[in-house]
């Protein structure tokens, strides 16, 4: 499994990246509820982070 950073506003063009790889999805699942909680308290949730396959393909960002 591994950790997808994604626009948290389910755009078209999310801009996705990677941030994280090999990890167990109990273990991505920890972490990514971890990520997105302090980001939360913060205030700075335009990003959000997900645990996807590890064949997960990226969508890429806006691109003119």
């Amino acid at each position: 499994m591994r950790i997808v950073d994604t626009d948290n506003f389910a755009g078209d063009y999310p801009d996705e990246k990677f941030i994280l790889g090999w990890v167990t999805e109990k273990q991505g699942k920890e972490i990514v509820e971890v990520i997105n909680r302090v980001l939360n308290e913060r205030g700075e949730c335009s990003r959000y982070y997900k645990v996807v396959a590890d064949d997960y393909q990226l969508q890429p960002g806006f691109q003119p």
